[in-house]
């Protein structure tokens, strides 16, 4: 179990990291004039938190020690609204293969209650991808400039934070 526990303090790390690359880019989308962009990241950052939390209290559970370590810096500029959404769907594919991962080392650890747990982070980064997928399409589309891109922005910036682990299992 310790390297599921192990893996599961370094993946904490990573959704800090996440947290932090998500508010670098609500930062920056407010610095160009896109609050709408900005609170849909802000509230991007707080989700990752919450996984992180989710993570940290399964480690516990388990009889696990907890292990912070000091979270990178992120990025802090971009050069256009596409580039930050494009790198968000990047990171995005990489946590997932980091959900991956961790499930194949649960199932080679026969781990059962880790393969349950992670299951939710799994599917979860199903819609992860998914709704920044369909934000780089809606600027690709839109050429990533003009009118198109302050009518995203509005409706972006109807997003609500939504804990979704509260309800989860695992």
């Amino acid at each position: 179990m310790s390297k599921i526990i192990d893996a599961l303090n370094t993946q904490i790390n990573k959704e800090y990291y996440s947290a932090y690359l998500y508010l670098s880019m609500s930062a920056y989308f407010s610095s160009v004039g896109l609050p709408g962009f900005a609170s849909w990241m802000r509230i991007q950052a707080k989700e990752e938190m919450t996984h992180a939390a989710k993570l940290y209290d399964y480690v516990l559970a388990r009889g696990g020690k907890v292990v912070l370590k000091a979270v990178a810096e992120p990025p802090a500029s971009w050069k256009k609204p596409l580039d930050v959404m494009k790198a968000g769907l990047e990171h995005e594919k990489k946590v997932t293969k980091c959900f991956n991962d961790m499930t194949d080392l649960a199932v080679k650890e026969k781990d059962h209650a880790a393969q349950i747990f992670l299951s939710w982070f799994v599917s979860e980064q199903v819609q992860e991808e998914q709704s920044f997928g369909d934000i780089v399409n809606a600027l690709t589309l839109i050429n990533g400039e003009g009118q198109g891109v302050l009518m995203l922005d509005r409706e972006l910036g109807a997003r609500t934070f939504t804990d979704e682990t509260q309800t989860a299992a695992g």
